[in-house]
């Protein structure tokens, strides 16, 4: 699929089925033993890629690509950035909005929309996290290469490593109908989409495993 057919597929998916189970998993709420070691495994994730920022974020303008229910714009506006978050799922920004803490350093914009629109502008760093986890490699490709010239610092993201386990749950879900599927996350290798880029440098960070959630990260520097 292409990236516009992936991202409403994505939309779809997460406006009119898991809105609140995602609005439940990113909460305090008790959730079950599998929800809970991914509820673990995206803090975890979540703290990774924040160490890969300067630690002092004061007047640091970051797009939060993917923001979700917000919890990683959040901790950047306490640390005094200036975050723009975006999704493409405006049931989830509702959410980012509601939650919004009342005192922070920095600032926070919320918006639904695509994280590649140009108009957004001019950013110090990107975070983008398990939000290109559906997406191909030539169309991860693209997303790099058209947001490069707007990132003054780094992008960190995170893919789905291309492991036996995730392989195989991959192929299966090609095989149910289409219109039946949830967004299928799509393995990649670090070394190949390093390949694949024909710009900038690509560096593989660290892969957390915790249950039922596998997720790599990695930092691109154009």
């Amino acid at each position: 699929m292409s990236y516009e057919v992936t991202r409403q597929h994505v939309e779809t998916y997460f406006d009119r089925t898991a809105t609140k189970t995602w609005e439940r998993l990113t909460s305090d709420a008790p959730v079950s033993g599998i929800r809970a070691t991914v509820r673990a495994g995206r803090d975890r994730m979540r703290d990774l890629l924040i160490a890969q920022l300067p630690h002092d974020l004061t007047g640091a303008r970051i797009l939060d690509a993917g923001c979700g229910t917000g919890a990683l714009a959040f901790e950047l506006a306490a640390r005094g950035a200036d975050v723009v978050g975006v999704d493409i799922s405006p049931q989830l920004i509702d959410i980012a909005e509601k939650r919004r803490p009342t005192h922070v350093t920095g600032s926070m914009e919320f918006s639904a929309g695509d994280m590649l629109d140009v108009s957004l502008g001019h950013f110090d760093h990107v975070v983008a996290m398990d939000s290109m986890i559906y997406y191909s490699q030539d169309d991860i490709t693209r997303i790099l290469h058209n947001i490069a010239p707007r990132i003054r610092g780094n992008m960190v993201f995170t893919v789905a490593p291309r492991t036996p386990l995730l392989m195989a749950m991959w192929r299966v879900g090609k095989l149910f109908p289409r219109a039946d599927r949830s967004p299928t996350m799509v393995p990649h290798s670090p070394e190949r989409l390093s390949e694949a880029i024909s710009r900038g440098t690509l560096r593989n960070i660290e892969r957390v495993t915790s249950g039922f959630y596998i997720s790599n990260a990695l930092e691109y520097r154009p």
